[in-house]
């Protein structure tokens, strides 16, 4: 059965592709793997007035913060290397390990992370809005003269990921100092990161009572048993169960979970409980500790939603205070996570410019553009390969 999110996903893409076709003959197409993939992008003047504005009007605030982004740039540089190597290695060396690195698209396929549609299309219009824009602050803050901003989208042979961008003067950036260069560089890529820490800082602090009030911890849900030869697949367990309860012990959260199986032993037998059925469990040997038992599922928390909350303030208030912060989980996920990819070394990127960048104070620019080609290749084989191990 086909839900109302894919649905839409598959409306959006047809009207814009509908809308880029009208528009054709005010659309630069760049021209990656055509026309199996390429890059559309649809120039206007929109936000120029206001970055300029802001760029003086918050002149102090926005110089501290483009050169603290660039040690946050250098820095989620590095983390996101390491993350990158470190997954392909697990995913190599441990039978059980998942890719951390997969698309994110608005209907279910597998390998791709899957967010519903109306969340998607939001959080991708406000973190391109925010990426770019900061992109564009930076650059009227050291006199770059900005070009055009406008509407883009990646196109695997339908446009499906729609993207903002911001139009410098590139032959003005070449001549202004590397470290002003930097600051424009990694402006975007740490204005998502700065927006998911906030959004966080919200959840932790002033969101945090609400969400309590809403919704109470109802049991751990199994979303995946994680292969045909785990204790919890010989028990006959399946995905989407709740598991209530491990040898009388009452399961209300993950961390109940985590701290019942952490009392157990390899080889223990158990006897889990879940809203479908009772099983005898003979628990195996963690993959990542000898010494550590392993059921061999993966888990969320369940949440159930507090009945008291919805008599007093009505179910319309309820669904609508979840669906903001769903929204704002999945503003958080997506910043955080597209502000570290962006961050890439990998050419033409905004990691990819700042290594090139970084490297030409150091060296000359032939020897720099050499390193920085040949580790763009590297890292567009390493991004290959994460991304294609989540397809297997």
């Amino acid at each position: 059965m086909v839900d109302i999110q894919s649905i839409a996903a598959v409306i959006f893409i047809v009207l814009l592709s509908l809308i880029l076709y009208k528009e054709r003959k005010r659309i630069i197409v760049q021209k990656l793997i055509f026309p199996v993939l390429y890059f559309v992008m649809y120039k206007t003047k929109v936000g120029l007035n206001l970055m300029d504005s802001w760029s003086k009007k918050y002149k102090k605030l926005i110089h501290i913060l483009s050169i603290i982004g660039i040690y946050i740039g250098f820095l989620g540089m590095i983390l996101i290397t390491l993350l990158l190597f470190k997954n392909l290695y697990d995913v190599f060396t441990k039978p059980l390990a998942i890719s951390g690195v997969a698309l994110v698209l608005p209907f279910k396929v597998k390998g791709a992370v899957f967010v519903p549609f109306f969340y998607w299309i939001i959080s991708i219009f406000v973190l391109a809005v925010v990426h770019e824009f900061s992109h564009g602050v930076v650059a009227r803050l050291f006199k770059i003269k900005i070009k055009s901003s406008g509407f883009a989208a990646l196109a695997i042979f339908l446009p499906i990921l729609p993207a903002a961008f911001v139009e410098p003067d590139e032959k003005q950036v070449a001549k202004i100092p590397k470290k002003q260069q930097l600051a424009i560089f990694a402006a975007g890529p740490f204005s998502n990161i700065l927006t998911a820490i906030i959004i966080i800082i919200l959840f932790l602090t002033a969101l945090q009572p609400i969400t309590n009030a809403i919704m109470i911890d109802d049991g751990v849900k199994i979303i995946s048993v994680n292969n045909e030869s785990s204790p919890a697949f010989d028990a006959g367990i399946i995905d989407n169960e709740l598991i209530i309860n491990i040898d009388n012990s009452q399961i209300n959260s993950v961390d109940d979970f985590k701290e019942a199986l952490d009392e157990k032993s390899p080889n223990q037998e158990i006897t889990l409980q879940t809203n479908v059925s009772t099983y005898p469990v003979t628990l195996g040997t963690s993959p990542q500790d000898n010494e550590k038992a392993y059921l061999g599922v993966s888990v969320v928390q369940n949440f159930q939603k507090n009945e008291a909350f919805i008599a007093k303030y009505g179910s319309f208030t309820t669904e609508s205070i979840l669906w903001i912060l769903g929204l704002l989980y999945w503003l958080y996920v997506l910043n955080l996570g597209i502000g570290l990819f962006n961050l890439v070394p990998l050419g033409p990127i905004d990691g990819g410019r700042m290594l090139l960048t970084g490297l030409e104070c150091i060296t000359t620019p032939e020897r720099a553009k050499n390193i920085w080609k040949n580790i763009s290749w590297l890292f567009l084989i390493l991004i290959i390969l994460n991304i294609g191990i989540a397809f297997i």
